[in-house]
């Protein structure tokens, strides 16, 4: 079963995910937190819609109800990096509609709302979550989508310990290739969410996966 394949994933990227966060070193985006002073985490941009579901699958509900439940669960979670914008990185933000193409990839079902989609991903278990969370974090730099751009083949170590590869198509669009070599690799379809701030995301169109689904 596909979601098991996934849970068991958690044991590698799990304990990864707090060494990653100890004195992490940049991306190799070459990400430039001088220029951005801003304190405003990732955190507080997402809680700033509320912490409900609604019809809109281009927004980020999904992802925001994710992080509170890993931190409520584990308070000392590494995902509790987003909630610190002191702290430098770069996140990649599943859209509520990744979300959705994740959970019918994982069960075969077609969901109505986002949080059927999100009771699908909480299904999974907190820490498969958390390290799902943490796959979507780099930490270290502050890599803006014009960065991003004159990147292509980069490697992005992630709080997870995984990586990401950077891909540039038409000098104006980033992919991001994950570990998993057989589906879809998601687009940025959102560039630049908090700019000017040490925390920086990049909506994406599906959920980065951390192993071969």
């Amino acid at each position: 079963m596909i979601s098991r394949r996934l849970t068991t994933a958690v044991a590698i990227f799990g304990l990864a995910g707090a060494a990653a966060l100890v004195g992490a070193p940049a991306a190799s985006a070459h990400g430039d937190s001088h220029s951005t002073t801003g304190t405003r985490s990732l955190a507080a941009v997402l809680a700033k819609d509320g912490g409900g579901f609604d019809r809109n699958w281009n927004d980020f509900d999904i992802v925001d109800n994710a992080v509170t439940a890993v931190l409520s669960a584990k308070p000392g979670s590494p995902v509790g990096v987003l909630a610190d914008g002191t702290v430098a990185l770069t996140a990649f933000l599943p859209t509520d509609r990744a979300f959705r193409n994740l959970a019918t990839d994982l069960t075969g079902k077609h969901y109505r709302s986002e949080s059927a989609v999100f009771a699908a991903v909480a299904s999974l278990g907190i820490d498969t979550v958390e390290a799902v969370l943490l796959y979507h974090v780099v930490p270290g730099a502050t890599v803006t989508y014009r960065q991003a751009l004159r990147s292509d083949g980069a490697t992005l170590t992630t709080a997870s310990g995984g990586s990401v590869t950077v891909h540039v198509v038409c000098r104006y669009l980033v992919q991001l290739q994950d570990a998993d070599p057989n589906d879809r690799n998601p687009w940025v379809v959102r560039p630049d969410i908090n700019k000017g701030n040490l925390q920086i995301a990049h909506g994406i169109s599906e959920v980065l996966r951390p192993l071969d689904l």
